[in-house]
C-alpha cells in the first residue's frame, strides 16, 4: 500500500482565547457609577453626538445610558424595533439624562438620523454641521440636501456649548461585516473633519451578544471572545478609531430588569467617554484664553 501524502486538517482556533484581551472588574459596578454619578464636567453641559448606520442601536444606546444612571427602565429615546429600512430618527434630537425628578444630569447625548449607502440617510455635510454647532434641537433633515445657512435651525454664532464634545459612532458587531463600503466611506469623511477639529472620537460596538455565541451565553466573556475581538478589529480598520476607543457592549433591548454586568459595560464606556469630553472642553476653553 502506498503512503498518503494529504496533510493532516488543523482543528479551527478555539473561539475562547486563554486570556483575555482586556481587564475588566465585573465587581467596580458602583464604583463606576458613583464616578459618573458625581462627574463634574469644566463647563455647563458636556455634549457627545452618536452616528452610525440604520439599525446599529444608536436609540437604544441612549435609553440603556439613562437606564443605568436612574437605575430603572426608561424610555429617553423612541426605538425602532425593525433594524431594516430607512432611519427610524429624522430629527436632530437633543437629549437631556435624568439623574433624579427634576434633575438633570450634566450630559448631552444628541441622536441623528442614521446614515444609508448612495444618496439615502443623513447627509455627510449636516453631520459636520453638527459637529461644529450649526444645527439647533429639533431639526428635521433632509435626505435630498444638507441644511442651508438660512434655515432657521441653522445657528450661525455657536458657542462652545453648542459644539459636540465627543463623537461615538455605533455599530453592530453581528453585521458590521455585511455593511457596504459608501456606509464606512461616508464613516471616514466624518471622521476625518472630527479630527480635524480635534475632537475625541470613540465607537460603541453594539449587539455583542447576538455576534457571539460564547458571550450570549455569558456576558463575562465578552474580552475572551476571539470572534468579538475579530469585530472591534474589523470596526477599527474601517472606520480608523484605535482599538484603546472601541467599547463592545450590550443594550437594553429585551430586558426590563437590571443586569449588572451589562451595567459595567455601559458605564465604563460613558466614563470614559465623559472623561474624553471634558479633556477637549479645557483644551478649547485654554485656546479661548490664550
Amino acid at each position: 500500500m502506498g503512503s498518503s501524502n494529504s496533510t493532516p486538517t488543523r482543528p479551527p482556533p478555539s473561539r475562547e482565547l486563554s486570556r483575555p484581551w482586556r481587564e475588566t472588574d465585573w465587581s467596580e459596578k458602583d464604583e463606576l457609577l458613583h464616578y459618573v454619578n458625581e462627574f463634574k464636567p469644566s463647563c455647563e453641559v458636556l455634549r457627545i453626538m452618536l452616528y452610525g448606520p440604520v439599525g446599529a442601536g444608536k436609540s437604544s444606546f441612549i435609553n440603556s445610558v439613562q437606564r443605568v444612571i436612574l437605575g430603572r427602565n426608561a424610555m429617553s429615546a423612541l426605538e425602532n424595533s425593525s433594524r431594516q429600512g430607512s432611519s427610524f430618527t429624522k430629527n436632530f434630537t437633543i437629549h437631556k439624562l435624568k439623574k433624579g425628578r427634576g434633575e438633570h444630569y450634566p450630559l448631552e447625548i444628541v441622536d441623528i438620523m442614521g446614515i444609508e449607502p448612495l444618496e439615502g440617510g443623513i447627509k455627510c455635510d449636516d453631520i459636520i454641521n453638527a459637529l461644529e454647532g450649526h444645527i439647533l434641537d429639533e431639526y428635521t433633515f433632509n435626505p435630498v440636501k444638507a441644511i442651508s445657512n438660512v434655515d432657521p435651525k441653522y445657528n450661525k454664532d455657536p458657542t462652545l456649548s453648542d459644539k459636540v464634545h465627543c463623537l461615538v459612532c455605533v455599530l453592530p458587531a453581528d453585521s458590521v461585516s455585511r455593511m457596504e463600503d459608501d456606509n464606512f466611506a461616508k464613516m471616514k469623511r466624518v471622521r476625518a473633519h472630527a479630527s480635524l477639529l480635534e475632537i475625541p472620537q470613540v465607537i460603541v460596538m453594539t449587539q455583542v451578544d447576538k455576534a457571539c455565541e460564547l458571550v450570549n451565553q455569558d456576558l463575562k466573556k465578552i474580552y475572551y471572545s476571539r470572534k468579538i475581538k475579530e469585530k472591534a478589529a474589523e470596526c477599527s480598520n474601517n472606520v480608523g478609531v484605535s482599538l484603546n476607543a472601541i467599547y463592545p457592549l450590550k443594550n437594553y433591548p429585551e430586558s426590563i430588569m437590571q443586569e449588572p454586568d451589562t451595567d459595567v459595560l455601559i458605564l465604563t464606556a460613558l466614563r470614559d467617554i465623559l472623561n474624553f469630553a471634558n479633556d477637549y472642553v479645557e483644551r478649547e476653553m485654554k485656546k479661548e484664553k490664550s
